[in-house]
């Protein structure tokens, strides 16, 4: 299974994010969509899985939970905007993590790419894709591509979508 990864898109989506998702089987969007249309045109190019960000209003709260925790081709997956990192995970989140931690983690918010383990949890999978958009104080865009075969993650790719400006 091929999944696009993204965050923090600030009401911004152009041709060559969509382009890039092509041939993915899900898109995953980790908060901070800005409005509809980004969630309505991510969900014409395949199964969209997102959560609400802290700038999105009302419209994407009722389309989007604040945390998504699901499986997918043998992967337990927990998505929240706002979440932390291995080290300093957001209080939200902390307890429900250390009490039963998903093999991937995604969170966005900070505009900063990471890809992490924890190894104290089982070597957690830490993934923000960064911020695909072109609000915020990140220099270069970026998302992320990976597959999923028996529960791993494979083949994973950061993409650099260009200059924020």
């Amino acid at each position: 299974m091929k999944i696009g990864l993204l965050s923090d898109t600030h009401s911004y989506i152009d041709d060559q994010i969509l382009r890039l998702l092509e041939g993915c089987d899900e898109v995953w969007h980790a908060g901070d969509f800005g409005n509809l249309e980004v969630s309505d045109r991510l969900q014409e190019v395949a199964h969209l899985r997102g959560v609400y960000g802290n700038i999105d209003g009302h419209d994407i709260r009722q389309v989007h939970p604040k945390v998504q925790r699901f499986e997918v081709a043998g992967l337990d997956v927990l998505m929240t905007h706002i979440g932390g990192y291995p080290g300093k995970y957001h209080s939200d989140v902390r307890e429900s993590i250390r009490a039963n931690p998903p093999k991937l983690y995604i969170t966005g918010h900070s505009h900063i790419l990471k890809v992490m383990t924890d190894k104290s949890l089982n070597n957690l999978l830490h993934i923000n894709p960064g911020a695909a958009g072109k609000h915020g104080f990140h220099k270069i865009r970026t998302m992320v591509r990976f597959a999923i075969e028996a529960g791993q993650v494979k083949d994973l790719q950061v993409i650099e979508l260009g200059k924020r400006a």
